[in-house]
């Protein structure tokens, strides 16, 4: 899979950390059933999404990537300072 980072250019996944982009951490002293589903239940949705990739063996940006899960057709990707990541995917 290949990514197109914002400021580097298309590069291969290799070079990125994968981490979800709209993951709602639990408020402090909230129950164990929900800080249980915070780090150990993920959604795997089929078609398209946004991801928060990390370009770890490049320019250190975070960037958002918008993809088709079926397809792994890459829609886009932006800088994630400049996305609105409001819990929307």
């Amino acid at each position: 899979m290949r990514i197109t980072c914002p400021v580097c250019g298309e590069r291969d996944r290799r070079e990125f950390t994968y981490k979800e982009a709209a993951l709602a951490r639990p408020e402090a002293g909230a129950d164990l059933e929900d800080w249980d589903a915070y780090v150990h239940l993920r959604e795997n949705p089929a078609g398209v999404t946004r991801e928060l990739w990390y370009h770890e063996m490049g320019c250190s940006a975070w960037i958002v990537v918008t993809r088709n899960t079926v397809t792994h057709a890459m829609l886009g990707s932006e800088l994630a300072s400049g996305a609105d990541l409001g819990g929307k995917r």
